[in-house]
Order: structure tokens, then C-alpha cells, then sequence
């Protein structure tokens, strides 16, 4: 996957802005750039445009939206937002990034749902650890597959061409790291080359490549790959080839209660909303509510990489919203169970352990006794008969580390100067998560697809209309 030299290229086909990949961040892109009478052209590499959008529980988190407001929510805003990613990620990430992200959401959610008819609302109904507000926004099913369906239909509307099964295996580039254009293979072996002005890098992670996972976060090799096995860090690769910088590759989202052998996730108000993960022997091993990312290596380094998920019926009203619960449902990976006994039995630990395990949680609630792994359980009502129930792994979602941006999406070097015309967004870039996977606040993947995209598409239009 090189980088071939430009010098003396000729292109028999040739478009303003190329975008490498039609998940939410390249078609929000290229509606963006499309707004601003700006030819454009998307390359996918699938046969039918897929990738970690439509795998995504949908949810987009923004602070101070209309729509916010409009639900009764008033005391949301940007600022909070951006404090929320902040204190999640430690303060270890580009702070100027996440500002300018947080202050960018409310208007990349008001312009997809007015200008494209995006269907999300607010969520009010629980809130995500870590933040400080429901800044949560998703469609009715709360699936990302119904957002990305909108969004290709708004491109399709919108007479933007999209290439599919259109691998693009090179770029060309000249001596000052210009993009002139790339090269793509068809499934039959023929190969195309293609001019651009303006070329933005929309094809997400590493998270599909063992490789770059035993480089770069080994400790997650092992752990259950639920993203786009197309996620394989062609950005990565083309960027360093480029000379340009690479951040916070250790970083990635994870996910820890991904109901087995269903292989989808469990919502979280399984936990938000009292609900806790005990091991083999029925034992709490975490604080299960520091965030769903960082619980997939502490389920996966339990005995025999899994663990069970407990709540109730109180906590299934909201987690049953979420289309992927909904899955687990239907495929039989949550069970209702009457008593503690009858769960001991399933997961085959001594009742008393387990019976235990709900009583130290229990009197952690009346706020008498300090949880040994520092949650707090006294916001919640304890569980109550009937129960649920599912035996879960640890799962990687997607890669946060990546290409390092400006707040126009450009591509840096290493030396902190941009790439002349090359733009990267969604997970490509570095995202708001820090360093390692404690830092990703819940919807920040989708947080930075639709806003780098967007501020992606109308930068590349900019600079096309000044060439």
C-alpha cells in the first residue's frame, strides 16, 4: 500500500474531492462539500456501503441542542460536553480538538436533521457514564444501521456518485506530500486511477488488522472483534508514508458486555441503571459503571475470558430500546430467573457467594458501606426478583488512535505543518479518547464521524474553490 510518486502523472478521470470510504463520516463529508457546489466522489470498498457506522448503537452525543431543549432538557451545553471528554480521557487529549468537536456538535445534529432529515431525538430516558448530561441523540431504534440508511439515501438524492467494490490500494503523491490522486483495484483486477484536488480519508481504524493490534494495543489481539473487518489502517499506512503524525495508537473503544454466543451487545442501563457483571465463582470483579469501554479487557481477563451480566426489570425498560439488546433478546442470550439460586446454578458458583455479592451491593446502595472497586450504587434502587440474565465477553469496537488533525481536518506531519490537500475524519484521525481505552466517552466514535466529516467536506470544498 505505497505512496507512488505524481511527478509527470496524468489522470484520464478526474474529480474535485475524493473521499475514501461511505460510512457516516464520508457521506456527511461529501453532502458537506456537496453544499457547496463542489464535485464529488466517494470510493468504497464494499460491495454494499457498510463499515462501523451500521454496526454502531446510533447514538450521537451533542450539548445544548434544540432538540435538547425542545425535550425539556435546558442545562445542557458545548462547554459541558467538552468537559465531559476532557475528564473521561484523564485531560490526555488534544484539548483544542475536543473543544472545538463539542462546540461543533450542536450544529452538525441540527443541520443533519433539519437539511437531511436525520432521525434522532434525545435520550433522555438514562444517561452514560461520564456524562455529565444526556447528551445522547439517536434514532427511534437506537441503531446505527438506521442512520446510515438515511444518510445514503441523502447522498443517492443528492446525485452524489459513490464507486462500489472500489479498493483504493495507492495514492499518488508529488515531492510536497500533494495528493494528486489514487489508484483503485475491482474485484475482477482491473485497476483505475483517479485525479483529485482534494482527497479526505473517511476509511476508519485498525481494528479488522492483527498486525497493527500486535504493534500497537496487544493487550486487545484476543479480544472479540465486533467492527468492519475492512478497518485495516490503509489511513494509517498512506499518512506515515506521507511523513504525517500518528496519535494516541494504544487508544480504542471496547466493549464489555457483548451477550455470548449472540455476539451483540447488551444496552447499558443493564449497568447504568443498577445492574453489575459478576465472574465464574459470582463475584463483582470491577466497577462495572466507569465506562463500557475499559469493561471488555476486565471481563476478557476474567476466568475463561467471560463473565455474566445481572439486572432487572427496571433496567431492561431502557437497555430494551436498543436495537442490539433487542437481538440478544431474540437470539435467547438473556434469560429471566425467579431467584439467586436459580442464577448460581446457571452459572454454576456456590449460591451463597452470589447471594453475598448481592448483599454487599445492597448495603453499598444505603451508602453505609464503600464499594471495594469505587462505584456508586446509592443513585439506583437494588435489583429486584424477577431477574436477567447473560453470560458476556469483552469486545473490541473500534480503534481510536490515528492520524493527527487540525481543527479544519487536516492532515499534520509530524513537524506540526498540514498535508497540502489532504483531509482525514471518523476513526482515521485521532480521536478525543487518550492514550488507552479508559479514555472513550460513550458516542465519541459517532461524535467524531458526523463532525470531522463535516467540517472535512466543507474545509476540502474551501480549498478547491481557492485552486
Amino acid at each position: 500500500m505505497p505512496v507512488l510518486k505524481a511527478e509527470e502523472k496524468t489522470f484520464s478521470t478526474h474529480v474535485p474531492v475524493l473521499i475514501i470510504g461511505a460510512g457516516a463520516c464520508g457521506t456527511i463529508a461529501a453532502l458537506a462539500a456537496n453544499e457547496r457546489g463542489v464535485e464529488v466522489l466517494i470510493l468504497e470498498r464494499d460491495a454494499k456501503p457498510s463499515g462501523n457506522t451500521s454496526l454502531s448503537g446510533g447514538q450521537i452525543p451533542a450539548g445544548g441542542t434544540r432538540l435538547q431543549r425542545a425535550a425539556g432538557l435546558m442545562d445542557d451545553s458545548p462547554e459541558l460536553l467538552y468537559q465531559d471528554l476532557l475528564s473521561k480521557a484523564h485531560g490526555e487529549c488534544d484539548h483544542v480538538m475536543a473543544r472545538h468537536i463539542a462546540y461543533e456538535s450542536g450544529k452538525t445534529v441540527e443541520w443533519l436533521v433539519d437539511r437531511y432529515q436525520l432521525p434522532i431525538s434525545p435520550i433522555l430516558d438514562f444517561q452514560y457514564p461520564g456524562h455529565s448530561r444526556p447528551h445522547m441523540h439517536a434514532s427511534p431504534t437506537r441503531f446505527g444501521a438506521e442512520l446510515h440508511t438515511v444518510l445514503l439515501a441523502a447522498v443517492e438524492r443528492e446525485a452524489i456518485p459513490i464507486a462500489t467494490s472500489a479498493l483504493v490500494t495507492d495514492l499518488f503523491a508529488d515531492a510536497a506530500g500533494r495528493i494528486h490522486g489514487v489508484r483503485v483495484k475491482r474485484p475482477d483486477g482491473a485497476v483505475e486511477e483517479i485525479g483529485c484536488d482534494a482527497l479526505i480519508l473517511a476509511c476508519n481504524g485498525y481494528g479488522g488488522s492483527k498486525e497493527m493490534l500486535s504493534k500497537y494495543i496487544p493487550e486487545a489481539v484476543d479480544l472479540f472483534y465486533e467492527g468492519h473487518a475492512g478497518n485495516q489502517g490503509d489511513a494509517i499506512r498512506w499518512g506515515e508514508a506521507l511523513g504525517a503524525s500518528i496519535k494516541d495508537m494504544g487508544s480504542f473503544q471496547g466493549h464489555g458486555a457483548v451477550a455470548t454466543p449472540a455476539s451483540v451487545h447488551l444496552s447499558w442501563p443493564t449497568v447504568t441503571e443498577g445492574g453489575f457483571h459478576v465472574n465464574c465463582h459470582g463475584n463483582r470483579f470491577s466497577n462495572e459503571n466507569a465506562g463500557y469501554s475499559e469493561q471488555a479487557l476486565k471481563v476478557h481477563r476474567q476466568p475463561g475470558n467471560f463473565a455474566w451480566a445481572i439486572w432487572d426489570e427496571r433496567c431492561e425498560g431502557p437497555a430494551s430500546k436498543q436495537h442490539s439488546h433487542q437481538q440478544a433478546n431474540e437470539g435467547g442470550a438473556v434469560k429471566r430467573y425467579d431467584s439467586i439460586e436459580a442464577m448460581a446454578r446457571v452459572i454454576g458458583c456456590d449460591t451463597a457467594v452470589l447471594q453475598q455479592t448481592f448483599s454487599d451491593v445492597a448495603v453499598c446502595a444505603t451508602g453505609t458501606k464503600t464499594d471495594e472497586f469505587g462505584r456508586d450504587f446509592t443513585r439506583k434502587p437494588t435489583l429486584k426478583a424477577p431477574y436477567y440474565m447473560s453470560k458476556i465477553i469483552g469486545a473490541l469496537t473500534h480503534t481510536q488512535g490515528g492520524l493527527e488533525i487540525d481543527t479544519q481536518m487536516r492532515v499534520l506531519r509530524t513537524d506540526g505543518t498540514p498535508l497540502p490537500n489532504l483531509f482525514a475524519g471518523g476513526g482515521a484521525a485521532r480521536g478525543l479518547s487518550g492514550p488507552a481505552d479508559w479514555g472513550y466517552l460513550s458516542g465519541s466514535g459517532l461524535l467524531m464521524a458526523t463532525n470531522t466529516g463535516r467540517l472535512a467536506g466543507e474545509a476540502a470544498a474551501a480549498l478547491v474553490a481557492k485552486s
